[in-house]
């Protein structure tokens, strides 16, 4: 069933199990439950399309290099995945997705705060599981499966530096396909336009009784549940948590000031360019390319080798090889593409990109022009689909074209860079409020000293084992100061670290299940449980950790018993209360 909850006029509803926030981690849970005899509410802040005035509860101040809270954090069914922008084919767009390194789990002397209260292998299962709900294809992260004649890895014996495979699955598996299903479901009810503004706790004992839930315009009501997951992403579940109070007046799961603090996320950027040793490189290196193989979509890169990490003492940083023209020509491209995407989503550049501004939009401009033989040749080829315009983080199939040596003369070497998680960088409650009468969030980022010789000496070793193994030459890139190359505003819209899981309530807000330490009936799904993040995408872990959560909830002897009652008294919907 689906319900605008505008319509509600302030009635209480009531459910077994309440999800707040319907991204890729609450539809992911909430469709482990279907079938299951439960009452099922999914709280979705947007609609089924895009809505300035909720997606404006987004906003707030951010102080730090990073890209605007509004951006980063989708208020819509399907949550950030539509903003997904890896192109897959004409008119499909995805996401990538890898499952974190073994060692991303362990914890590292050399990384503050690092180590899960799990291992890989205890999650491996559900990996499995959640390559199959995003929809992903054949499951296989290593190369050998994917490798084909003109598709090898390279030579990097010695070099310290291992090939890994990402896969990529299509974004309408979040944004559509889930819902309609979730929407015909019994015993599910999603909820579009109800925004979670606060959780009350009972009076009697640390849990949380009912959320209360409204929309810009609309009259507050209220939804009462035994149990209650919050999935709405790294700011906004920190913020819930932040603008509630528990017995005492403290915030659920913020006894020791941990709600909200260790944000991180992947900053992104180059390091230097591979001029190849020998020109016919570019047509052995198809496994390092975007493809559609066996059905499904991956993509080779480099990473540190575990041993690597450890001997250097070294957070985790990976290498994508993406195919360029001499600088005068990349330069231009990367210009006009600039351009052209300000034009094409002018109408919507408030939730795409932000405006230029007159002096950039000129600097771009003259780019172009000093290069303009190249862009008239290479907006002819895109035009016509026989090349894209450029090839990168959103675009693959440059290994497909005829004689990729003679239309490239380099190989760019772009970073995902793990960020150490810090105390200081953090998700707090601003001054100011938003339509709800709620503070808005006020997000703090930094990038400590450490992390930046860390990353500097990974490049570094990373740019000397593509030497090593005579694959060509490696011309750094660097920021005037020395630091490394990002692309700023920094940030993958990845959000980290807010609600950490740790064994220890003094380290962390939720435990190795993902229930808030100290209540008993409220669980955290989504990537602000990551201790750590490595450098993957985190999508994959995010809803291998949802449906590892659903299979907790199922055995939990109050969801039990509800679903024993609804099973002798037949299929229910949640309903309406007075209020």
């Amino acid at each position: 069933m689906h319900i605008d909850a505008r319509t509600l006029e302030g009635s209480e509803q009531e459910t077994d199990l309440c999800i707040i926030g319907a991204g890729p981690a609450g539809i992911s849970l909430a469709c482990e439950f279907l079938g299951q005899g439960l009452r099922v509410a999914l709280l979705e802040s947007g609609g089924t399309t895009y809505d300035h005035e909720v997606q404006a509860l987004a906003d707030g101040p951010t102080f730090g290099d990073i890209k605007p809270s509004i951006e980063v954090n989708r208020r819509q069914f399907g949550g950030n995945a539509n903003v997904w922008c890896v192109g897959l084919g004409p008119a499909e767009k995805g996401l990538r997705h890898a499952m974190l390194d073994a060692i991303d789990f362990q914890p590292r002397p050399w990384v503050d705060h690092s180590g899960w209260p799990i291992g890989r292998d205890e999650l491996m299962d559900h990996y499995r599981r959640a390559q199959q709900v995003c929809g992903g294809g054949v499951f296989g992260y290593t190369p050998e499966p994917w490798e084909e004649a003109g598709a090898r890895q390279l030579p990097l014996q010695g070099s310290g530096l291992e090939t890994g495979m990402f896969h990529f699955s299509p974004f309408e598996v979040f944004t559509n396909r889930y819902r309609q299903q979730l929407f015909d479901a019994p015993g599910v009810t999603v909820y579009t336009h109800a925004t979670a503004i606060e959780l009350l706790s009972q009076e009697d004992g640390p849990r949380i009784a009912q959320v209360r839930v409204s929309s810009p315009g609309q009259r507050p009501w209220r939804m009462r549940a035994r149990a209650f997951v919050l999935a709405a992403g790294g700011y906004e579940t920190a913020r819930l948590m932040l603008l509630s109070r528990g017995p005492g007046g403290v915030a659920p799961g913020n006894a020791h000031d941990l709600v909200g603090r260790y944000y991180h996320d992947h900053l992104q950027g180059r390091s230097g360019y591979l001029i190849p040793a020998r020109p016919d490189l570019f047509e052995q290196l198809a496994l390092y390319d975007l493809r559609l193989r066996r059905g499904a979509y991956v993509m080779g890169y480099l990473k540190l080798s575990a041993q690597l990490q450890e001997q250097e003492r070294l957070s985790n940083v990976n290498c994508f090889l993406f195919p360029r023209p001499a600088e005068r020509q990349d330069k231009a491209i990367a210009a006009f593409n600039i351009l052209r995407q300000q034009c094409l989503f002018r109408t919507r550049a408030h939730e795409v990109v932000p405006p230029l501004g007159l002096k950039s939009t000129l600097a771009q401009a003259w780019q172009v022009t000093r290069g303009l033989d190249y862009v008239l040749r290479m907006a002819a080829l895109a035009a016509t689909g026989r090349q894209a315009s450029a090839y990168g983080l959103g675009h693959g199939g440059w290994s497909q074209l005829k004689h990729p040596s003679q239309r490239f003369v380099r190989l760019e070497l772009w970073h995902s860079i793990e960020q150490t998680p810090r105390a200081y960088n953090r998700v707090t409650l601003g001054s100011k409020r938003d339509a709800l009468g709620c503070p808005q969030l006020e997000v703090h980022w930094q990038w400590p000293q450490e992390d930046i010789e860390q990353t500097l000496k990974a490049q570094d070793l990373m740019a000397r084992g593509l030497e090593r193994a005579g694959l060509g030459r490696v011309e750094r890139v660097r920021e005037a100061d020395g630091s490394p190359h990002l692309a700023r505003p920094v940030g993958s819209h990845h959000l980290m670290g807010t609600t950490r899981m740790h064994a220890d309530p003094r380290q962390g807000v939720v435990d190795a299940q993902c229930q808030v330490h100290g209540v008993d009936n409220l669980y955290i799904a989504g990537s602000s449980v990551f201790p750590t993040g490595g450098y993957a995408n985190p999508t994959l872990t995010l809803v291998a950790l949802a449906l590892r959560l659903a299979d907790h909830l199922k055995s939990q002897p109050e969801l039990m018993a509800a679903r024993a009652l609804a099973t002798a008294r037949g299929p229910v919907w949640a309903h309406s209360r007075s209020p």
